[in-house]
Formats: C-alpha cells, sequence, structure tokens
C-alpha cells in the first residue's frame, strides 16, 4: 500500500512539474491579426481574465479561443489556475489588417553580426590558447578588455596591444554573457593569435517578398540567414538590402537542389536590415527609386482562415528586371502551425517554370504566394527529392514578425 501511495505521489508531482513548465514556456506576448481570433493552448483549469476600463470579465480559454477579434490595441490578460491562483500576464497586440505590395524579385543581403561570431578553432604554433577558455564554435565575442568588439579588426588591433599578456573576453552564448580570458601566442609572424578564427559578416541571394506602404517596412526570405559554418541563425546588429544581378540558373532535379546565382558587388543598397528571424529578413526600404517597386499594385493581405487548398501563383524573377506570375497548387494547410516556417505544402504545376528550373530551387525563398488577389504567404523550402513540391509560410506569420521590428 505504502508503495502505491508512493507512486501516486510520484505521478501527482510530475504533473504538476510538466504543469509548471508548460506554463512557464507560454509566451507573454501575442501578436494577432484585426479578425483573427487568439488561440491560446491551455491546459485545463486555466481560465483568463481580461482588464478593460478597470473591469473585470473571468472567461474560459475555449471561449476567447473562439471569438474573433475586430478592436485594434493592446489587450491585457491574466492567466489564472481555478480562478484562484494567478500563473502569468498576457498582452495581445490586435494588429490592423493592412495592404503590402507583393514583390518577387531577386534581391541581396549584407548582413553584419552582433559582435564577431567564433566559426573555427585552430593551434598558434602547436598551443591551443583557447584550450581552457570555454569558447567555442558559434559563439559571438562582443568585448576585449572591456573594448566593444564589432569587427574582426577590431578583434586583431586588440589582441595584438595585448603584447602576449592574458586579456578579458566577453561573449554571447544562447543569449547569456560570459567573461573568460585567454593568453596570446605570438606566431611566426610575430603577431598575437588567439586560434580562433571569426568573421562579422555574411551575404546572400534571395527573393524580396512584400513591401508595405504604410510603415516603409519590407519582409524577405519567409526563413532566417544561417551561418554556412555553425548552421545557427546569425545573430545581427544590422545589414543592407540590395539589388542584385542574376548570373545564372541551375534546373532542381531529384536528389540536387537547383539554385539561383546572382552577384551583389555592384548592387545598390535600398533598404537597411534590422531583424534576421527564424520567419524572415525584415528592415526598411530606404531608397524606393533604386528598388523599383513605386509603381507596383498594393494587394491586401490575407488571414490564414482564408487560405484554400487549390490554385494560387507564385511571383519570382528569373531573368534580370522581369518578375513573373507562375501557377502553382496548395496542397495542404496547417492552420496550427506557429512553430515553424512550413505553413502549406505546395506544389509548382506552371510547366513553364518547370522547364526553367525544374520547380523549386535555391534563391526562389521568399517569393510570394497569390490566391484570389490576395497576399497569403512566401515560399521557404523545396523538397529535395521533387523540387516541384516544397512549403510556404503564412503571411500573417511575416507581418507579426515584421511588426515586432518596429
Amino acid at each position: 500500500m505504502k508503495i502505491i501511495k508512493k507512486i501516486i505521489l510520484i505521478i501527482f508531482l510530475i504533473y504538476i512539474y510538466i504543469y509548471i513548465c508548460y506554463y512557464t514556456l507560454l509566451p507573454n506576448n501575442y501578436i494577432i491579426m484585426q479578425g483573427e481570433s487568439l488561440n491560446i493552448n491551455v491546459l485545463w483549469g486555466a481560465n483568463l481574465i481580461e482588464k478593460n476600463n478597470n473591469a473585470q470579465s473571468i472567461q474560459t480559454v475555449s471561449n476567447i479561443n473562439k471569438a474573433k477579434i475586430n478592436e485594434t490595441g493592446k489587450i491585457e490578460l491574466s492567466l489564472n489556475l481555478f480562478n484562484l491562483f494567478k500563473i502569468k500576464d498576457i498582452d495581445v497586440n490586435v494588429i490592423p489588417k493592412t495592404t503590402v505590395v507583393p514583390i518577387g524579385k531577386a534581391i541581396g543581403m549584407k548582413l553584419y553580426t552582433d559582435g564577431v561570431l567564433v566559426v573555427g578553432l585552430s593551434e598558434i604554433e602547436g598551443k591551443k590558447p583557447y584550450e581552457n577558455s570555454g569558447i567555442k564554435e558559434g559563439d559571438r565575442i562582443i568585448e576585449i578588455n572591456q573594448n566593444q568588439i564589432d569587427t574582426t579588426e577590431e578583434l586583431m588591433e586588440e589582441v595584438n596591444k595585448s603584447n602576449g599578456q592574458n586579456i578579458s573576453i566577453k561573449y554571447m552564448r544562447d543569449e547569456k554573457t560570459i567573461t573568460t580570458s585567454i593568453q596570446p601566442v605570438k606566431n611566426s609572424e610575430n603577431q598575437y593569435k588567439l586560434g580562433l578564427w571569426v568573421r562579422d559578416a555574411a551575404a546572400g541571394v534571395g527573393t524580396l517578398t512584400f513591401y508595405e506602404p504604410s510603415s516603409g517596412m519590407f519582409g524577405t526570405l519567409g526563413h532566417g540567414i544561417l551561418d554556412i559554418d555553425t548552421s545557427d541563425l546569425i545573430k545581427i546588429a544590422n545589414g543592407e538590402l540590395v539589388t542584385t544581378n542574376i548570373l545564372s540558373i541551375t534546373k532542381g532535379e531529384k536528389g540536387q537542389p537547383g539554385e539561383i546565382r546572382g552577384t551583389i558587388e555592384a548592387g545598390y543598397t535600398i533598404g537597411q536590415i534590422s531583424k534576421n528571424t527564424n520567419f524572415g529578413v525584415f528592415g526598411k526600404i530606404t531608397n524606393l527609386a533604386q528598388a523599383n517597386i513605386s509603381n507596383l499594385e498594393a494587394i491586401e493581405l490575407s488571414s490564414r482562415d482564408e487560405i484554400k487548398t487549390g490554385k494560387a501563383q507564385i511571383i519570382c524573377e528569373l531573368e534580370n528586371g522581369k518578375t513573373q506570375y507562375y501557377d502553382i497548387e496548395i496542397q495542404k494547410i496547417f492552420l496550427n502551425n506557429n512553430q515553424n516556417n512550413k505553413s502549406m505544402l505546395i506544389k509548382v504545376t506552371d510547366q513553364e517554370l518547370i522547364e526553367k528550373t525544374g520547380g523549386i530551387i535555391q534563391g526562389m525563398s521568399g517569393a510570394p504566394i497569390i490566391q484570389n488577389g490576395k497576399f497569403v504567404g512566401a515560399v521557404t523550402h523545396v523538397l529535395v527529392n521533387d523540387p516541384t513540391m516544397g512549403y510556404g509560410v503564412f503571411a500573417d506569420i511575416m507581418l507579426k514578425e515584421m511588426k515586432e521590428v518596429q
């Protein structure tokens, strides 16, 4: 009997632990579009208290999740357990429906990291000065001897100023700041080194997705830019959106993704990048004339519940200065997916596009998806075993990420 009681107690404690962990991980802030429902996924026993004009109204989570919210602005909610214990406050920002200009032009991006990114480790004259420092690939060095580090040149200068003495290094890992020290080693060229390979910038080519005239903001890619060495999302300080020149197109085949190759060496800066996220790269257009988008028509951005399986189109640029609409089919819609950028399963049906590219290829990420005259999403992935198939991200997710930039 005692063993059974212990087992029941252990199960109960495990359940309480899971319950607490679940609510700890629940976001404190939500962004939804006007006309959407909230859809907060909570466990049994929870209620929401809405604070409005000093009056409090208690609603079940199921009721508030079903109701569509039509008034824009901020809603303050308190999540409670059995109406007795407060779990956490939740702020909901309801943003207005908007019109955007779907673009589909090939574009270049230059990203400058927040600090310098460690991309490799190597011995110096048979020694490993970094060995006991704790630093590893993917970390970002932000300070040396209390001096801010933004470029590889600044890092090299601080290291050589040390004359071989211990230096204090502050670096970031998973949003955590860590301080360590390293004693530099002199190499055969009489320069002091840490044994760390670092990078302070990255560049890439993709497709510009949309521009919001009311704010001047843009969204592109539908996914983030990852570091080629660490495969981690690059944490940026800032960046530039630049024009690109398409050089060639490699057709995609089964097991071998195709590619749009372009150069940004002679490109004009048309915007400033402020955020690199898992759902796209965002910033503000600063040069409308060079962007060459002022003559394009704005259309309504669709909420996900308006999207239907069936015919749609994507816009992309395969020849310099020429964007074109191509037919696709939306085959599946994952309405409740907010975790990644695989919101819709799509298939290219346009024979002209298939002949040119084989389907979806690298560099088409960000190509806007249009259905029934509305902007519904952007291309994000290709299925390697079938380049006519891929995924797209919901337009409302990209808009919400963009609004968080402001």
